[in-house]
């Protein structure tokens, strides 16, 4: 692996080896490495001083499916904590097969824009980019096409990028080249911005550039893996039919399913906007929904949505989004909340940041939850940078702050994901104690709870389970694989076939006790940042309304005490064997 280190201050690039202490690194585990280890933690996250990383995971660029997966490290601008956000599509691939993890350092002193552009060659140069300005984008891909062809895959930013908002994505172009997948959340779009970076472009390796040539027994092993995707009921059968819409029915079913800011757990008619009604849309209006819409996916989780007339509307209408825009703001319509997550991601938005915030704004009385028209018109405004749509795109916090309000559904100013707390007891550890904020791909216990291996609503066990979700979410971030197909890890034969690969990847034995060290190292670096940025144990805790409201309909609030909340990362020797 090779680093391409670009300072925008001096507008130089240069490319170096990867330290000796990060090597077989990627993904995750390299870009928290990096931050912990360059960007003073004190920093301005908007400033010279913070650092973008882009990374692609240890398998990214193999044969092995549905590692495409690309890790965007920083100092986050919203949680002002250490940041990794995930994206899929097609550009993980591209520099996973280059073996490049990009730097951008410093920040453009101008006021101008540019394009970081890698060649085939694996060559870096920046390209002004003026005439790119305020672009949204859909309109930025269309340009990037034209100027470099449709081959190309690109991370970009849209006007939240550009005025530096709080909840900005990056966005992450599909396999129709369409931006709909994206780094969301952490508002790591407004750290491109300040860097004065629009896109990053990368054209398709010439043949042979990277130095890594697969043996036999990696496809042979990379053959097994993919066959126990496509025969797992989850993986081969729920997730192509349904997408992660699917889980609508069941988290409602368990009285896990926020609804209207939170206020209780099940949404009045979730059927209207449930993975079947979805799919049975889609298919009337002759749109797609088993949908690859990353590299060499063979889950094909992902959608096209059309419009009444037939028309595309949204690339990959998801769990989180439906919740956050329809669950949250107790919209049941799907051809809205499709409009909602179109502008999100044509404006640069994360989905559920800007769901909750919308819903903070309806809990507060700005507007009535369920009001269509008006949450449309006030998604808008955030393009257009007015004074209330600006602080709607801060996120939920910056709602709350600026109309009066302190009910606000997040952990260090990051929203909480679609599973409730107080109904998914482990859950709300994971959001409490996440180096990241409240992130539900931190350390999810859906299965556990869905599989009855544990009670959803008790407090034994639940600091357990985290810990280890956790460990687990560090290192499978760090390889590339997508989280959806990290199901296979509980396998013995794919797990098996997987460490092969990784063992072969890196050139030493790779084996399960090494999964474990590398998650617990890399949360170790990520928490050292964070305590060097000032934050300590009475950060990690939910909002006080969780422990104090009870939750329809089980009536039940947050019940682990802080004290078992303090030991989630007291690692020890069984942690690192398990």
């Amino acid at each position: 692996m090779r680093i391409i280190r670009v300072d925008m201050t001096e507008k130089t690039t240069r490319m170096e080896d990867i330290p000796a202490a990060f090597s077989g690194l990627g993904g995750r585990g390299l870009s928290s490495m990096l931050i912990n280890s360059e960007v003073p933690a004190d920093c301005d996250p908007l400033g010279s001083g913070n650092k973008l990383i882009v990374a692609p995971g240890i398998l990214a660029g193999s044969s092995l499916v549905n590692t495409c997966r690309i890790s965007v490290g920083a100092k986050s601008p919203l949680t002002r904590t250490i940041k990794e956000s995930n994206a899929g599509g097609t550009i993980g691939s591209l520099l996973g097969q280059m073996e490049l993890t990009l730097v951008l350092e410093g920040a453009d002193q101008t006021g101008g824009l540019f394009l970081l552009k890698i060649d085939g060659q694996g060559r870096p140069s920046l390209v002004p980019a003026n005439e790119y300005q305020g672009l949204r984008t859909y309109a930025l891909a269309d340009k990037i096409s034209r100027e470099f062809g449709s081959g190309v895959s690109f991370l970009g930013i849209g006007p939240a990028g550009e005025m530096q908002l709080r909840s900005a994505s990056i966005q992450s172009s599909d396999t129709e080249g369409r931006p709909c997948r994206a780094a969301g959340r952490g508002g790591l779009g407004a750290v491109m911005g300040s860097k004065g970076i629009k896109a990053l472009v990368v054209e398709p390796p010439t043949k042979g550039l990277s130095s890594w040539k697969e043996p036999k027994d990696f496809k042979a092993a990379a053959k097994t893996f993919a066959r126990g995707l496509r025969e797992n009921p989850f993986t081969g059968k729920m997730l192509p039919s349904l997408g992660t819409a699917g889980l609508v029915g069941p988290v409602n079913s368990l009285g896990a399913f926020p609804s209207y800011n939170a206020t209780r757990g099940q949404m009045d008619h979730w059927e209207r906007i449930s993975g079947e009604k979805l799919a049975e849309t889609i298919k009337e209006r002759g749109g797609i929904t088993t949908h690859g819409g990353c590299s060499r996916c063979v889950i094909n989780c992902s959608n096209v949505y059309h419009d009444q007339q037939g028309a595309y509307l949204t690339g990959s209408l998801e769990y989180e989004t439906l919740w956050s825009m329809g669950g949250m703001t107790g919209i049941d319509d799907l051809d809205c909340l499709a409009r909602l997550d179109f502008l999100c991601d044509d404006i640069g938005l994360d989905t559920m940041n800007t769901g909750v915030a919308l819903a903070v704004a309806m809990d507060a009385g700005h507007i009535p939850f369920g009001e269509q028209q008006a949450t449309l018109d006030l998604l808008e405004e955030t393009a257009q940078g007015s004074e209330l749509g600006r602080v709607i795109g801060n996120g939920p916090a910056a709602v709350g702050a600026f109309l009066g309000h302190d009910r606000i559904p997040a952990v260090k100013n990051q929203s909480i994901a679609a599973y409730d707390p107080r109904a998914m007891q482990g859950n709300g550890v994971t959001y409490a104690t996440s180096t990241m904020g409240a992130d539900h791909t931190a350390g999810n216990l859906l299965g556990n709870y869905l599989s009855k291996k544990m009670d959803p609503l008790a407090a034994k066990g639940q600091v357990e389970a985290s810990r280890q979700a956790q460990i687990t979410m560090a290192f499978l971030d760090s390889t590339g694989l997508c989280l959806l197909a990290g199901a296979m890890l509980s396998q013995t034969e794919t797990l098996d076939a997987f460490l092969h690969m990784l063992s072969l990847r890196l050139g030493r034995e790779f084996r399960q006790k090494d999964m474990q060290e590398l998650g617990i190292r890399v949360l170790q670096a990520e928490r050292e940042f964070n305590r060097k940025a000032g934050f300590s144990s009475k950060d990690d805790r939910l909002p006080g309304f969780f422990k104090k409201e009870p939750l329809a309909p089980h009536n039940t609030v947050f019940i682990v005490p802080d004290q078992d909340l303090d030991r989630v990362f007291e690692f020890t020797n069984q942690d690192a064997k398990n």
